[in-house]
């Protein structure tokens, strides 16, 4: 089976102008999945700008934990970060930037995985297709 059917492909925050504020991905609901997978760009390295996973028991977040040993920065400006979450102890998860040093960031997006039901559906928000061994020719 290939991947798009067995992970669940979720933009969690559309890309930021240039600031200083925090910013927080949508939540994402673990349910069904063994792991998740963030990523995205921060276009200013700094060690003060950077990137780390909550986890929480409530679907709004209210109870949101930082995770022990999460907090990832990039170390060349515009660089991508991956952090990759597996097992959760806890059924939400959401990833926070902090952006002390004014940047910008792109898109940032959550890629769950070992879905325990197959095949998985993907948001409306993300067009996909599966192509199996196609001949070549015209796209």
């Amino acid at each position: 089976m290939n991947i798009s059917k067995t992970c669940k492909l979720t933009m969690a925050l559309a890309g930021a102008v240039a600031g200083t504020t925090p910013l927080t991905t949508a939540v994402i609901n673990m349910e069904g999945f063994e792991g998740v997978a963030f990523f995205g760009t921060i276009a200013t390295k700094d060690p003060t700008n950077y990137v780390k996973l909550q986890q929480g028991k409530l679907a709004n977040m209210g109870d949101a934990a930082d995770l022990e040993g999460t907090k990832l920065a990039t170390t060349v400006d515009a660089n991508s970060f991956l952090t990759d979450l597996y097992k959760p102890k806890e059924q939400y998860v959401q990833l926070i930037i902090t952006r002390t040093v004014s940047t910008a960031v792109g898109d940032i997006y959550a890629l769950q995985y070992s879905a325990k039901k197959m095949p998985v559906a993907h948001p409306a928000t993300i067009e996909a297709e599966t192509h199996i061994s196609p001949e070549e020719g015209t796209a």
